[in-house]
């Protein structure tokens, strides 16, 4: 799955010189940061330096950024897989933990797990229903 993703990365030119654009702009912003913000003059010169490389690249020569856009993608796909697994373990454990907690505070129990020792059966009965092979056919 993650794999087969790899390998189908686009890398067009349009695409490649949208890399370089894009993620150029963004070191020039970071590093706008930490002139302005952290008032860390070298490493505002180094991110903007690879920022204006990469735009220059990007709008010149797109194809010269293809080992970087491939390296790029690749860690934004793991990175991506990983972090959604991480994300929906972390919700599905909030929703299921306070559902149970809500369940506790009303007394539910969802498996009818109590004893009842004068009950003959803990079968449910229901209804009986007539056949119709549409039911079966179509059954949404």
């Amino acid at each position: 799955m993650l794999i087969e993703e790899i390998k189908h990365i686009d890398s067009s030119k349009k695409e490649l010189r949208k890399f370089g654009i894009s993620v150029g702009l963004v070191f020039f912003l970071i590093g706008l940061l930490f002139q302005f913000v952290w008032d860390n003059q070298f490493i505002f010169y180094i991110l903007s330096g690879i920022g204006f490389f990469l735009v220059l690249f990007g709008i010149v020569l797109p194809k010269i950024l293809l080992p970087f856009h491939k390296v790029w993608m690749i860690l934004a796909l793991i990175l991506g897989f990983i972090m959604t697994r991480v994300i929906l373990s972390i919700l599905f454990y909030i929703i299921v933990t306070f559902i149970g907690l809500i369940a506790k505070l009303v007394k539910k129990d969802f498996l009818d797990r109590k004893i009842d020792r004068d009950k003959e059966s803990y079968w449910h009965k229901r209804e009986k229903v007539e056949y119709h092979k549409e039911l079966t056919e179509r059954q949404f």
